[in-house]
Formats: structure tokens, C-alpha cells, sequence
């Protein structure tokens, strides 16, 4: 069992963006564009984003495995990065070293780690202490930005609060049809790859063009079915991945996904909604199994209904090679995640693994229903005071607070699409 490496950095990672894992070491960026390093890339009402800047947050997503086209993605998030910190000096807004200090320990305490440790383990990736430190600043910038403008007008009603408890109590289950098609990556360069999903994404126009793509270079098993998957929970996709996909349009193709090992392209082609309980979160259990030469495969998959049968044929090897894991579905590796969600309880999927095949089958999966939600940071406040019913306040004040928030974040985000629309913007 060699494909361990800084498994203790590897688990910090993860927990720090909902089932985010390591990327492997050594990662590269594409080079920089013309210009060198510090050359502008983007120019946004004036000051600029550096190539420099584009690179770091790339392999800082990288590293935190986050979905999506990480180059992509970084361009994005430094762009409204700039725009957020332009709005905060509009308003006369700072923030001070005490606080960004406080938010790099807040984010690194989601990995059980210090802002310090969690600094080395990006910098292992490449990843300068001064882009984690601004990734962080800008963050708390923008937060305080969205209170000084909209915290005092959040208003919840007890009615609406009532609504919102009428809602919960018949959340529709969320079903997605996909495609997928899964590009391997050789060695620890995943640049070619990208680019090479990034193209076959530009030539996608029907499904079938992508069907025949996915026959064509997808190392999955679903390839010569074009891709095409079975009718999936949403709740069985990873939590960052499930986002992407629902964002997505019947017949349209996601942005390249890094995982472990490959980069994978989805195509949605439905969505169903049926009319019974979604669990907030799900719990999995899963085996995996490293097989020695010994074993065959095929007669191990015909011997397994379910886990409990693998102890018996893992008798007298290493007790490293059957791994049995319970996890929270975000806590997953992506790679092994997207496996398991296309798994009924007792199935398995025979997966390479360099220099031997590992055996991923899932034992159980379970679904947590949803917890009452954390208390939010911008308190808010109700039109009727205290003339409101007095009914199970604890909940209700939780509710109030999760509506508040989803208020917040919406007006937020349509001012940061008002002074994106408004801005000076060039790509270089």
C-alpha cells in the first residue's frame, strides 16, 4: 500500500472545503501568460491582476480540490476579489491584521489545524503564505462590505418563517440524469489534461457529440454506453460537485473537475424531482479492498454480496489492505466519492491503482436529516418584535436566522454582479 503520501495534510485539506482532498505533490500551473510573471492579466477599473496572482490561486485550488476549471475558477474569484476590496474603499471599509489573522485561524480550525500549519501545507503545494493571507483579507473585506450596506435591512416575518417551516416538511428528492466522461491523468502534471477537457467541452454541441467523446477517450466503464449513468440522488454526488451539476442546463457540459488522478467532464441531461424527504447530509460506509495477485477479481466480486464478506478473504494479509471507512458523503475523497454514488449497498467497482487493483464497494449509506442551522453572524431582526408568537423558539430562531442569511447572500451577490456589469474589465 504505497499511495499514501502526507496522508495527515491530505485529511486537513479535505475537512476544509467539504470533502476537498490533496492534490498531488507537485502540481503545475500552464505558464504564465505573455509578459512574464507580475504582467497584468486582468485589468479591472484600472488595477490590475498579475499572472503571478492568476498561478497562486490556481494551485490553491488545486490543492483544496475545489470543483470546477481551477484556472477558470481563480480568474473568476480575482476578479470579484478586486471589485469587492474597490466597493470597501468606495465606503471608507478596512479591516484590520487582527481580524485577518482571526479569519485564517477560523479557516484553518475547519481542518483541525493553525493558521500556521495549515500555511505550511499549502506551501508543500507551492502556495506563497501571502496568497493565502489575501485569499483570507479579501474574504473578511467583502463580508464586512455586505453588512455595512444590507445587515439593517433584513427584516423576517413570522410568517414567512411559518412558510419556510411548511417547506421543509416536503422537500423534494432531487434526481440527476448525467454523463460522464473521465480523462486519466498520467504523473503529477495535470496541465495537459485540463487542456485537453477544456477542448472536448468547446467541441460539445448535443448530446451525442458528447456520448461519442466519452467513447472515445473516457477511461470509465460507462464509456461505451457514451457515458450515459442512471438516474442518481443528488444527495449521493459529492456536496461541491452536486452544486456544479445543478447549476447546469438540460444538454449542457460542466467545467472540468479535478480529482485524484483524472479530470472528469459531466453533461446533465435531466432532473426529476419526486416528492419525499431529502436528507440534509449522507453518511457512507465503504471497503476498500487492496487485492494481491493471488485473488481473482471477478470470483472475489461474484463471492461479495456485502462488506461483512471481504473479512473472510482478507484473512491473513496486512491488515492495511481491507480498509473499511465511515464518513460524512463531503468528507470523501471525490475520486472514490463519484464511484460510491453510483453504488447500491453490496456493489462494488474494481478500481487500478498503479501497481495493484483495489476492490471500492459500498456497505451502507445513510441519510442524516437536517440539523437546526447554526445561528447567523448578522443578526436580524422581526417587523412584529416581541408581540411574535412565542412557538418553539429555538427553532424558530434558527429559521429566522437561516432566512436572514439567504436574504443577505442574495442581495450580496446582486451587487457584486451590479458592479461587475459596471466595471472596466480586460483580459490580457
Amino acid at each position: 500500500m504505497t499511495d499514501r503520501p502526507r496522508i495527515k495534510t491530505a485529511k486537513a485539506l479535505r475537512a476544509a472545503l467539504l470533502g476537498a482532498s490533496l492534490v498531488m505533490a507537485g502540481a503545475t500551473v500552464a505558464p504564465a501568460q505573455d509578459g512574464g510573471l507580475f504582467a497584468p492579466r486582468l485589468i479591472i477599473n484600472g488595477q490590475t491582476v498579475t499572472n503571478f496572482e492568476v498561478e497562486q490561486r490556481t494551485l490553491m485550488l488545486r490543492a483544496l480540490r475545489s470543483p470546477g476549471d481551477p484556472e477558470k475558477e481563480a480568474l473568476v474569484a480575482l476578479m470579484r476579489d478586486r471589485l469587492g476590496a474597490q466597493a470597501a474603499e468606495d465606503l471608507g471599509i478596512t479591516v484590520t491584521a487582527e481580524q485577518v489573522t482571526a479569519g485564517m485561524e477560523e479557516f484553518a480550525a475547519r481542518a483541525n489545524l493553525t493558521a500556521a500549519q495549515f500555511t505550511e501545507a499549502l506551501g508543500q503545494e507551492g502556495v506563497a503564505p501571502e496568497t493565502f493571507r489575501d485569499f483570507v483579507a479579501n474574504g473578511v473585506l467583502w463580508r464586512e462590505v455586505v453588512r455595512a450596506r444590507f445587515a439593517s435591512q433584513i427584516r423576517i416575518t413570522e410568517a414567512q418563517i411559518d412558510r419556510a417551516l411548511a417547506e421543509n416538511a416536503k422537500t423534494p428528492q432531487v434526481q440527476v440524469l448525467l454523463s460522464e466522461l473521465i480523462l486519466p491523468v498520467q504523473g503529477e502534471d495535470v496541465s495537459p489534461v485540463l487542456d485537453q477537457a477544456r477542448g472536448i467541452k468547446a467541441q460539445t454541441t448535443s448530446e451525442g457529440s458528447f456520448a461519442a467523446a466519452a467513447r472515445e477517450f473516457s477511461a470509465s466503464p460507462s464509456a461505451q454506453r457514451g457515458g450515459r449513468l442512471d438516474w442518481l440522488p443528488v444527495t449521493n454526488l459529492p456536496p461541491a460537485i452536486a452544486q456544479k451539476v445543478l447549476t447546469l442546463s438540460p444538454g449542457e457540459v460542466s467545467d472540468p473537475i479535478v480529482v485524484p488522478q483524472a479530470v472528469v467532464l459531466f453533461q446533465l441531461n435531466g432532473v426529476s424531482d419526486q416528492e419525499s424527504a431529502m436528507p440534509a447530509q449522507v453518511e457512507v460506509q465503504y471497503a476498500q479492498f487492496a487485492l494481491p495477485p493471488t485473488l481473482d477479481p471477478a470470483v472475489i466480486r461474484q463471492q461479495s454480496d456485502g462488506c461483512g464478506d471481504l473479512y473472510p478473504l482478507a484473512a491473513g494479509l496486512p491488515a492495511d489492505q481491507l480498509r473499511v471507512t465511515t464518513q460524512m458523503m463531503g468528507a470523501v475523497p471525490q475520486d472514490i466519492a463519484l464511484e460510491l454514488a453510483k453504488l447500491d449497498p453490496g456493489e462494488s467497482v474494481l478500481r487500478n491503482r498503479g501497481s495493484y487493483n483495489e476492490l471500492l464497494m459500498l456497505c451502507l449509506r445513510t441519510g442524516i436529516p437536517e440539523a437546526a442551522p447554526e445561528a447567523a453572524e448578522i443578526p436580524v431582526t422581526t417587523v412584529e418584535g416581541e408581540e411574535a408568537e412565542d412557538q418553539s423558539p429555538v427553532d424558530r430562531e434558527a429559521v429566522r436566522n437561516q432566512l436572514g442569511n439567504q436574504q443577505l447572500t442574495a442581495m450580496a451577490e446582486a451587487f457584486m454582479e451590479e458592479l461587475r456589469s459596471e466595471a472596466i474589465i480586460e483580459e490580457r
